[in-house]
């Protein structure tokens, strides 16, 4: 009987599973409709992961994904938005190991440097979990006004968002612009880093196993100039951030989003996304709505 026992502690012989890095969309993780993938390498060109290279359809089903989760989104209080945000960060910090590792051999950074990397992209994300219920009464106004009224102005989203993430950092530079578009209600189509997508996708296992609605956050991988033109483009898509778009294609991309009027935040040289954010970016993808009603009535 003693022979046919498993042996817990022996692993000698154990074939490691090997992790299927896909697309994030809608809540779910499919592999492209076009069946692609790319290699992605570490800073040295070794091997690290094949990614799903993402295609036309692919940001067109993200952009739908992220457009029937406005509504729900949007519409939720700014309190409970917050505690979303904030399990969120529960669940980047259990997972701090894995992001230090990926992070590490994605940027080629030491241990310690990636580390503090992660760190401050978790704290990032509190940050901006803290501000969802914040943002109103700082960006908005009550209007003094010569007449009987009451003028009110309330920030309101702008609705879908395209997020072409940093090409250098992976993960801080990705939260940093990812968590202010949905912290203010918008929901996102996110572009990865194009060589150094693998963070991105963790944190899009992170997104789905904590309590944000699937299609508030859809992430392509796959060639930035390939996929950006269309989400620029197309019209059911209302801001484009193009942080990470190639500096050869901005002034293109600027002209296909100016075709269906949408709002841009255009490319920081040389951001550093180890500063301290500011309201910039919360700011970036909000509209003011202004509200008039007579006094007494």
């Amino acid at each position: 009987m003693s022979e046919n026992r498993i042996s817990l502690g022996r692993a000698e012989n154990r074939v490691a599973v090997a992790k299927t890095y896909k697309l994030y969309i809608g809540g779910a993780f499919p592999r492209s409709e076009s069946g692609r993938s790319y290699p992605v390498v570490d800073h040295k060109g070794a091997f690290l992961a094949n990614a799903a290279q993402g295609s036309r359809k692919d940001a067109r089903d993200a952009v739908a994904a992220a457009r029937k989760a406005f509504p729900g989104w949007s519409g939720a209080t700014a309190y409970n938005r917050g505690q979303v945000l904030f399990r969120v960060a529960e669940v980047l910090e259990g997972r701090r190991e894995q992001f230090t590792a990926e992070v590490a051999a994605c940027e080629g950074v030491a241990a310690k440097k990636a580390q503090s990397l992660v760190d401050a992209a978790i704290d990032r994300w509190v940050w901006y979990a803290g501000w969802t219920d914040k943002v109103a009464t700082v960006l908005g106004a009550s209007n003094p006004v010569a007449g009987p009224y009451f003028s009110f102005s309330v920030p309101e989203p702008t609705g879908v968002v395209a997020v072409l993430a940093p090409q250098q950092s992976s993960l801080l530079g990705l939260i940093s612009v990812v968590a202010p578009v949905i912290a203010t209600g918008n929901t996102a189509v996110v572009v990865t880093s194009q060589d150094r997508p693998l963070p991105a996708v963790t944190l899009a296992e992170v997104l789905a196993t904590s309590d944000v609605p699937g299609g508030v956050v859809n992430v392509l991988t796959g060639r930035t100039a390939e996929i950006a033109p269309w989400l620029a483009s197309h019209a059911d898509v209302n801001a484009v951030d193009l942080t990470g778009a190639p500096e050869s294609t901005r002034a293109d991309l600027e002209r296909a989003a100016a075709g269906t009027v949408k709002r841009v935040l255009r490319a920081r040289p040389s951001e550093d996304f180890t500063r301290e954010p500011d309201l910039a970016r919360l700011r970036a993808f909000l509209e003011t709505k202004t509200v008039w009603h007579p006094i007494g009535v």
